[in-house]
């Protein structure tokens, strides 16, 4: 397995010298977290991979460095910029799309949701606590038969005197077992709305999903409401729709744009060492043609994903960001990450598939992200209806 000094700011990816296009923070940013992930998560994610352990112990560790809900304002949240999440987010991406995946569900679902919807008293009780790790949040939208529809979702919150009461059941809903908290999305005789549920509560199950084959070092939860009273101050009181949670998917699929580039990049630089060092036929891998056009695609496609995610993230840092916009990264940054970590595993040939390497790791895990937060599909779509007004959905 490679190893890489940290102190190295130049990305062998990297042929255009995308980092004149960052400032001083933003490199230094980069560099805390790259070094995190070179110290805590390399070292032991084939072994959590394998086992299918997410790594709690490093929560608290994301929070000290300001990573969880670090967008937001306020309320112990770091107020970083749109671009620094993005940083962050890849290169904890390349360490583990798990890793990232729990800052995002943290950050952009769970506290985001509460941040842009919340009651004061809301953001008062658990901002602070899911800021500093101490109280993990998860977000129910999904359901079985309810994923790119959630407008058909079947959950359900009725009015029984000044409460409310929760049927129903969400699936594929990462942290739900062991979170403090769940923002819960159901169907009211209003329209959809939002329900900040303790997860102590009465009727409130999480069940983990598996075994899977992909994004085994994160937690998958089935989460089962049967009968779950809250009092009235758990809605969220300013949204109703789905224009409430979409808000919140915003950001993740966001996040997304750069995390998905942060594992194409690691399986790239795992297979050009790899290429480096192989001898075939008397010489390296890297010194025969085929290699250097996988080499050479695969970068190319690395320094255009990174340009455009760095673009919309000067959009959202400037409130210009359009919908549609994340659509363009989230399609493209994921399709092409995809392609890059299967063809980095082709470089590495047999040795490819064990977890001595990331690639087919990275490939395996960019398979669900490329599903959550709107699949290819549904993105497309979105795109379709942008260019055409013509909306194709139903």
């Amino acid at each position: 397995m490679k190893t890489q000094d940290p102190s190295v700011t130049l990305d062998p990816a990297d042929l255009i010298d995308f980092d004149s296009l960052l400032s001083p923070e933003e490199l230094s940013l980069r560099s805390t977290v790259r070094e995190f992930v070179q110290r805590e998560i390399k070292p032991n994610i084939a072994k959590w991979y394998e086992c299918a352990e997410f790594p709690l112990k490093l929560v608290p560790e994301l929070a000290k460095l300001g990573l969880l809900g670090m967008h937001l304002h306020g309320y112990g949240c770091a107020g970083r910029s749109a671009v620094d999440y993005g940083i962050a987010g890849a290169e904890l991406e390349a360490g583990d799309s798990g890793l990232r995946t729990f800052v995002s569900v943290q950050g952009s679902l769970a506290m985001s949701a509460i941040h842009k919807h919340g009651s004061e008293e809301q953001k008062q009780e658990w901002l602070p606590q899911m800021a500093a790790g101490t109280a993990i949040g998860c977000f129910g939208l999904t359901e079985a038969t309810a994923g790119s529809d959630p407008s058909s979702m079947k959950t359900f919150a009725r009015r029984d005197g000044d409460d409310w009461v929760i049927n129903g059941s969400k699936r594929w809903i990462g942290l739900a077992n062991v979170a403090a908290v769940a923002i819960i999305w159901a169907q009211t005789e209003d329209g959809v709305r939002g329900f900040v549920v303790p997860t102590n509560s009465p009727g409130f199950v999480a069940t983990v999903i598996e075994p899977k084959l992909s994004m085994r070092a994160s937690i998958q939860c089935e989460i089962e409401l049967t009968d779950v009273r809250l009092p009235a101050s758990a809605v969220f009181s300013d949204v109703v729709g789905l224009r409430g949670p979409f808000s919140c998917l915003n950001e993740a699929r966001y996040g997304i744009i750069w995390g998905a580039m942060g594992a194409a990049r690691d399986a790239f630089e795992d297979a050009l060492a790899y290429a480096q060092q192989r001898l075939q036929f008397g010489k390296p891998l890297a010194g025969y043609q085929l290699t250097q056009q996988k080499l050479v695609d695969m970068a190319l496609e690395i320094n255009k994903g990174f340009l455009l995610a760095l673009h919309l993230g000067r959009l959202k840092d400037k409130g210009a960001l359009q919908p549609h916009q994340i659509s363009v990264g989230k399609l493209n940054n994921c399709r092409e990450a995809i392609a890059i970590c299967r063809e980095a595993r082709t470089i590495l040939g047999g040795n490819g598939i064990t977890l001595d390497y990331s690639p087919l790791r990275h490939a395996n895990n960019l398979e669900s992200v490329r599903t959550y937060e709107g699949t290819d599909e549904v993105h497309t779509l979105i795109l379709g209806n942008k260019l055409t007004g013509v909306p194709a959905f139903r």
